[in-house]
């Protein structure tokens, strides 16, 4: 059984940082890219970065390019997402996933950027 346990979310001012942290098991996630993703209230599931299995080869969507930094730690089955220079704009639910569509996630970790 797949399971992803994501964490690290948080209430933020402009400006600030988040680390999140998705701890994954059930698969071979050694041998697989992993994906984020996140979700605002009403709106629909968007892809944030991606993330090679070696960890080498990374992608992130042109709204974070920049400001946030994607990276794993294959030993501990964890793919991390850096958040930086946060905006009201990326409130939503984080969400990892080792699918292309994010069919597969796990329950999210809320980020929430307000002043």
């Amino acid at each position: 059984e797949v399971q992803l346990v994501e964490s690290g979310g948080g209430v933020v001012q402009p400006g600030g940082s988040l680390l999140l942290s998705c701890v994954a098991s059930g698969f071979g996630f050694k041998d697989s890219w992993m994906y984020w993703f996140r979700q605002a209230p009403g709106k629909e599931l968007e892809k944030v970065s991606s993330i090679a299995s070696s960890g080498v080869g990374k992608n992130y969507d042109h709204f974070v390019r920049g400001r946030f930094t994607i990276s794993r730690n294959n030993a501990k089955n964890t793919v991390y997402l850096q958040l930086n220079r946060l905006n009201p704009d990326d409130t939503a639910m984080y969400y990892c996933s080792p699918d292309l569509n994010g069919r597969r996630r796990g329950r999210g970790t809320q980020v929430t950027v307000s002043s």
